[in-house]
């Protein structure tokens, strides 16, 4: 309990919730730390804080400057809550494919929003090359440069990481992320190694995404698409490239479809579609590392910000997927027979 002098002082020191359906049925630990309890309501406001932090440290970022980026939602979002709480503002760039929940909230934090159409990164009107663009016509523009500032993993090496080794005393042998910038799973997995070499490092990555591809066969191919937004990748970037990576396996929207129903059924927790990936890619370690394994991943942010795709019926139904969610015995069972669908890091 604390009294902060301005927001962005409240980011970090989240809870973990243990997901007791999901760990009796595995004989596992599985834990989630609940990254919705930051003022901006994600995982991203570590990162935006430490982006800007370390911005104004080196002079970069100065007083009376905009901050631009190219975002999926969350991280505009944390970049509009830290830029309001250092009287600086803020300018989101964002493919207008993405949810209208995470528009709304980039707004009401007093940041200015342009969105573009989506289209492939090697487009320059890509929401990524369009944030470079902008920052760079203006001297009183800054770029974040989200992908690419490592600022953004080492949020995770100095707070996050830390965090979970002292709520867990030390006793975590899986660490499960997804991946979009790959900061989050770069500082983590760093900071985790570092305590214990032995611990396992799992990306989850959905359809859409090539990174699960990148690992296996060194080249980005990707199958198929996503509901999940922010996440995944068909390039290498500077904080992926710190990421230390053990395993990682390709899940499927249908799955998280049925565990987002039995989480909240089950736990009483409305889990948004990133954080469905990291409890399904937990599931998975655990069908085929358990019983006894202790294993962390992230409830990304809050449930309500998927209301719009992985909640609502007739978008699910548009893209051919099932509303009737798969008995979560037979969702272990599939999993712990799919084994050979795991990549694994060659010693």
């Amino acid at each position: 309990m604390k009294v902060a002098k301005r927001n962005a002082d409240l980011i970090g020191q989240t809870d973990m919730l243990r997901l007791n359906g999901l760990s009796e049925l595995t004989g596992c630990e599985i834990l989630v730390k609940l990254e919705s309890q930051n003022p901006g309501g994600s995982i991203k406001d570590r990162a935006a804080l430490q982006i800007i932090k370390d911005a104004l440290t080196s002079g970069e970022l100065q007083p009376g400057m905009t901050i631009v980026e190219g975002t999926a939602g969350n991280t505009g979002i944390g970049l509009a809550l830290v830029a309001s709480s250092f009287g600086l503002k803020m300018l989101a760039v964002m493919p207008n494919d993405q949810s209208k929940e995470k528009e709304r909230m980039i707004t009401l934090h007093g940041a200015q929003l342009k969105t573009v159409d989506p289209v492939p990164f090697k487009n320059d009107n890509h929401f990524y090359h369009t944030a470079r663009r902008l920052a760079e016509s203006r001297e009183d523009y800054w770029w974040a440069n989200q992908f690419e500032n490592t600022s953004n993993a080492r949020a995770h090496y100095l707070m996050t990481g830390p965090e979970i080794w002292q709520q867990t005393h030390g006793q975590v042998d899986i660490f499960v992320s997804v991946a979009g910038t790959g900061g989050t799973i770069a500082g983590n997995s760093m900071y985790l190694k570092e305590q214990n070499p032995d611990l396992q490092v799992w990306l989850a990555d959905p359809d859409g995404s090539g990174i699960y591809s990148y690992l296996k066969q060194g080249e980005y191919i990707s199958q198929g698409s996503s509901f999940t937004e922010g996440i995944g990748i068909m390039r290498l970037v500077e904080n992926f490239k710190q990421a230390r990576i053990d395993a990682a396996v390709n899940l499927p929207d249908q799955d998280l479809v049925s565990l987002s129903r039995y989480i909240r059924d089950t736990e009483g927790l409305v889990l948004g579609s990133s954080s469905c990936l990291n409890v399904a890619g937990a599931l998975q370690a655990a069908a085929l590392h358990g019983p006894g394994k202790t294993i962390v991943t992230f409830a990304c942010d809050l449930g309500e910000r998927s209301a719009s795709k992985l909640y609502n019926d007739d978008y699910l139904q548009q893209r051919g997927l099932a509303l009737q969610p798969e008995p979560i015995h037979e969702l272990l069972a599939r999993y712990r027979d799919q084994g050979e669908k795991v990549w694994y890091r060659q010693a």
